[in-house]
């Protein structure tokens, strides 16, 4: 009786929180999307303010080398990025968005606020060092380390769980059903994007002069109170949001297609593919789910799980999760497999990435950082890296596109393969460009007699840094377009939260993979010869430019190949006859 009254103010498929239909007048839009975007903003804030300066923190007040350090800070950023995929398991899965985002911002929270109080507490850390006395410098002992470790990957637990969620319960806001809200969901993204980079700007601005001026202990305080202030604002909404069903974790989907097709690896595949389980056998209810797919002939060996077991009969065979799978499940499996070359080939990348936060950083530290009386801090020349994201996205945009839609008579530009060829060339260039400073920044060392000494400054301009600054950025802004639209345009329907996760796993991956090349490359030449000395000035970090630099190009090549085959899923659809359900399909983030 009282559905008269409230058709068309009630969402369909969104509840409030007290799991009521959820009330368009009263719940979603603008104001409950602000309050999340806060958050973002305080999380990239932190985050950033912690990763970009936090080279300087290990090596001058813990007393770490250079090497050690380094990874530190790779696999803090690599944790932080590879634990997005278990937040947005838990959240597809157990918690729902709402509560993954509340509990790991929490978490997040502890650790900045562990952190912050082991800059405050003296036994926390090890004593300073005596200039005059190089041998005097006492690396922080296993007790302050394992502070500082818990610190952060507590910090990187709550970072990876808190950006799993926060895209798409800000998205959860609008009805794509109407038309008003899905254009205000469109600028939604658009100024997602717009306060991560409020927030890496301040971080590597602001953040890092507090840092290194009034001291860490001021500098993560102000992390730790806009993280908690961030969640406070978050918690105070939580009357006006709009909450969905849990979709379910695509992981579940790949690994039941995996274990089916291995259960029955012994039966004989049909000849005929229409012989499958599909979503046809499905009762009137399942079937609406997904859409069906074509059969494609690579990959067979997973078919198996789509075989109905003839020892188990025709009868029920709906819900049977871990013995048959629909022949659409499998190929949206077989989609994520295609995928796996292009998601491998841009791994380097991020590594050459993770160099911006390290090495390059240290670098700076060494040279000429003055304007006029103030001094940059040596970490903030990261500005220009965040500067080129901003400057490259515009330029695309208004020089690039029209350019492409001229010259390649493609509609949007460049594909979502060409920007990541285009980053990954960029990435080449900067390498090289980082390896011709540092041999100018070890000749001025040379040259001034400051070979032995760490702690002068080098007569050399800071900014002969910039140009790596700028081509990394620059690569970043095509590269994490370009595979971001990769992902969520191949990622098949039925499995689009596998999008981020796969996209997010490559930063990942490439933080780990300079972690790895660090560790190798101290250990082949730390001895005698070192590429990265604990002082610069007598390592060849050049040479380990170099190496990144060849390792790209090798794996730019292969990028090439596997690009040319791939095949994007709208031709190869269309060749089969079948036209994807676009316009059904939901925003993946």
């Amino acid at each position: 009786m009282a559905l008269p009254q409230t058709q068309g103010k009630t969402l369909p498929d969104a509840w409030d929180y007290k799991g009521r239909p959820a009330e368009r007048s009263k719940t979603g839009g603008w104001g409950s999307a602000a309050m999340i975007l806060g958050g973002e903003a305080c999380e990239r804030l932190t985050t950033l303010g912690i990763a970009v300066n936090l080279v300087t923190y290990l090596t001058g007040t813990m007393h770490l080398g250079n090497a050690g350090s380094a990874n530190i800070v790779t696999n803090f950023l690599g944790t932080s990025f590879m634990l997005c995929l278990l937040g947005g398991f838990i959240a597809d899965t157990f918690l729902g968005r709402y509560l993954t985002i509340a509990i790991f911002a929490t978490v997040q929270a502890t650790g900045v606020t562990i952190l912050t109080i082991s800059t405050i507490i003296p036994s926390l850390r090890p004593p300073k060092c005596n200039p005059k006395e190089a041998s005097s410098c006492i690396q922080a002992s296993g007790i302050q380390l394992t502070v500082l470790y818990t610190a952060l990957y507590l910090t990187a637990l709550g970072t990876g769980g808190l950006k799993s969620s926060v895209s798409g319960f800000g998205s959860d806001q609008f009805d794509e059903s109407d038309t008003k809200e899905r254009k205000q969901m469109n600028n939604f993204f658009s100024w997602f994007f717009f306060f991560i980079n409020i927030g890496a700007l301040g971080a590597v601005t602001i953040l890092v002069y507090i840092q290194d001026n009034l001291g860490r202990e001021w500098g993560y305080g102000i992390c730790a109170c806009a993280i908690v202030g961030a969640l406070v604002v978050y918690l105070s909404g939580t009357r006006r949001y709009r909450f969905k069903k849990l979709a379910g974790s695509p992981l579940t989907q790949i690994a039941t297609v995996f274990v089916a097709a291995w259960r029955k690896r012994h039966l004989e595949l049909p000849s005929d593919p229409s012989m499958l389980f599909n979503v046809d056998d499905i009762p009137d209810q399942g079937k609406k789910m997904k859409q069906r797919l074509p059969h494609s002939k690579e990959l067979r060996f997973l078919d198996r799980a789509a075989m109905k077991d003839p020892e188990m009969g025709n009868g029920n065979v709906v819900g049977i999760k871990w013995y048959l799978s629909t022949l659409t499940d499998v190929e949206e499996v077989k989609m994520v497999i295609r995928m796996l070359p292009i998601w491998a080939t841009t791994i380097i990348f991020w590594t050459v990435y993770a160099q911006m936060t390290t090495f390059s950083v240290s670098q700076a530290t060494t040279m000429d950082r003055h304007i006029g009386s103030f001094q940059i801090p040596g970490a903030s020349l990261t500005v220009f890296f965040v500067g080129s994201i901003l400057l490259t996205v515009p330029i695309y945009d208004r020089i690039i596109v029209p350019i492409a839609r001229k010259v390649l008579k493609n509609p949007q530009g460049l594909t979502p393969l060409q920007r990541i060829g285009v980053g990954l060339v960029l990435s080449i260039v900067a390498m090289v460009a980082a390896a011709l400073s540092e041999v100018k920044r070890l000749g001025a060392a040379r040259s001034n007699g400051l070979t032995n000494d760490p702690n002068s400054e080098i007569p050399l301009s800071v900014f002969w840094l910039v140009p790596q600054f700028l081509l990394v950025g620059a690569g970043e802004a095509f590269t994490y377009i370009g595979q971001l639209a990769f992902f969520l345009k191949e990622c098949p329907k039925g499995m689009k939260t596998m999008s981020t996760g796969l996209f997010l796993s490559t930063l990942s991956l490439g933080f780990f993979l300079s972690s790895f090349l660090v560790t190798i490359v101290h250990k082949v030449t730390g001895d005698k010869k070192p590429w990265l000395a604990d002082n610069l000035n007598q390592g060849k970090l050049y040479d380990f430019y170099w190496l990144l630099s060849i390792l790209s190009a090798l794996n730019f090549i292969m990028y090439l190949v596997c690009a040319k085959w791939y095949v994007y899923k709208d031709k190869r659809l269309a060749e089969e006859g079948f036209e994807l359900e676009e316009a059904d399909e939901p925003t993946c983030h």
